[in-house]
């Protein structure tokens, strides 16, 4: 009998698998074939350049080392894809047969009133087999919900991909910003010492009558302005390595806390095409895998209309004593197939099935959302990139300009030839160009990482 369980269990696995899922067809993408004025480069998609190879300093590897291993919420990302690849794991196994051993014993005594020959009495019954249950899928009801779940486990897979990128992306924001301020907290300290030095000088001049109390208060005012600026800057640099904490989610490195210097250099980005961005950023996969799930949903509400068929099995051997379950003549077995047609549901299936194809439609516009938002990202990093590179190539000739200013107005005035207020209008100058300076060149690198991470790129080691 258990030949026959198997022969029946198999039949009903080779019929199942018809689907009832609509067939899928990817959204024609709503934005240009190229992004403004940036023809196609030919070179290869960004998504294979590690972020390793993008981010050469060798002080920022390790820390983003650090934050990959120990951020929270990339740590729940990963959890979320362990726990969706669990749901489709039982999907799956909604496919196959299930089966069970069980075993089963009972003893029951009977009174003398309540047994049918009129004396007391002992009765035992005792079980031994196997089970097995199967919902035979002629509609692909079981089919549609394994894909729904299948599609679900592998968008949370590239929701997890944007968290990394981001992460990675955050992490070199933060150090660059931190560098970049501790370059402008060094630079302001030593234009306080200038100040102050110019302040002091210019009071012994006012106190002997060669400056006017006018000269003194203006040199006064860019001391306290620097001042005021020096403790800005030590607030934003404690902050910055508060935020870097926080995204490594564990203190920073041995070494980390280190002087300001210039960060290596960023490599070249490869741009590619607007339709690269459909294979590269996870945002986009994510989308796309919501769509196909929502898709799946739409079979499974078919199938709701078709009748449900499922079949329950059992063989084993049975006996009223112990000792007699594999005597000859013990077998057991039963096969109890079960049909279940729906005709009355007050238009729930119908409704179902509605709804289903209205959150179909849904995901088709988030996921040209998607691409949509992409494109303009990538874009805008573009322009960025691009404007910020000669924003830092006009403010490195301002700070030559207004170091030049400076050294001639220092001489003149030494030569008495100019006021101090000429000299001073020089320093104010050069500290404000300085800054700039250094204000850009972050700008133009936290625009080429934006860039990097607006194609996609980051997600590979």
């Amino acid at each position: 009998m258990n030949s026959r369980i198997v022969s029946l269990a198999l039949a009903a696995f080779l019929l199942g698998g018809c689907s009832l899922i609509p067939a899928y067809e990817r959204p024609a993408m709503p934005v240009a074939a190229q992004y403004p004025e940036v023809p196609d480069s030919g070179a290869q998609p960004v998504a294979s350049l590690a972020w390793r190879s993008f981010f050469r300093d060798p002080a920022l590897q390790p820390l983003i080392e650090t934050a990959l291993r120990n951020n929270r919420d990339l740590r729940v990302a990963t959890l979320n894809v362990a726990a969706y690849q669990a749901r489709y794991r039982i999907r799956q196994a909604d496919l196959l047969p299930q089966v069970t051993a069980d075993a089963s014993g009972s003893r029951q005594r009977l009174p003398a009133d309540l047994s049918p020959g009129g004396q007391a009495n002992t009765e035992g019954q005792y079980r031994v087999g196997l089970n097995m249950s199967y919902e035979l899928d002629l509609f692909g009801r079981v089919h549609s919900l394994s894909e729904e779940a299948l599609q679900q486990y592998l968008a949370t897979s590239q929701a997890q991909r944007t968290v990394q990128i981001s992460l990675i992306a955050n992490v070199a924001n933060a150090w660059l910003t931190w560098q970049a301020d501790q370059q402008l907290l060094k630079l302001t300290r030593s234009t306080v010492d200038t100040y102050q030095q110019s302040y002091q000088l210019t009071q012994r001049s006012a106190d002997v009558g060669t400056a006017t109390l006018l000269a003194v208060r203006q040199t006064e005012t860019l001391l306290r302005e620097a001042q005021s600026r020096y403790q800005q800057y030590l607030r934003q640099v404690a902050e910055d390595r508060n935020l870097l904490v926080m995204l490594l989610g564990a203190d920073l490195p041995a070494g980390s806390q280190m002087a300001a210097q210039a960060p290596s250099p960023l490599s070249e980005i490869p741009v590619g095409l607007p339709s690269d961005l459909l294979n590269q950023r996870p945002d986009i996969l994510q989308a796309e895998h919501q769509l196909m799930a929502a898709n799946a949903d739409i079979g499974a509400a078919r199938a709701a209309f078709f009748p449900r068929i499922s079949l329950t099995a059992a063989g084993g051997t049975s006996s009223s004593e112990l000792a007699g379950l594999f005597n000859a003549g013990s077998g057991s077995w039963l096969f109890a197939p079960q049909i279940s047609l729906p005709i009355f549901n007050a238009g729930s299936l119908q409704a179902s099935l509605d709804a289903a194809k209205i959150t179909r439609d849904i995901n088709v516009a988030r996921y040209e959302g998607a691409i949509q938002t992409g494109f303009r990202e990538v874009s805008d990093g573009l322009a960025a990139t691009a404007t910020h590179r000669r924003q830092v190539e006009a403010q490195q000739q301002l700070v030559t300009a207004s170091n030049e200013y400076y050294r001639l107005a220092e001489a003149r005035y030494h030569t008495g030839v100019d006021s101090s207020l000429t000299l001073l209008d020089a320093q104010r100058t050069l500290f404000s160009a300085q800054q700039g300076l250094i204000s850009e060149r972050l700008a133009e690198r936290i625009a080429a990482v934006d860039l990097y991470k607006a194609l996609g790129g980051g997600w590979q080691g």
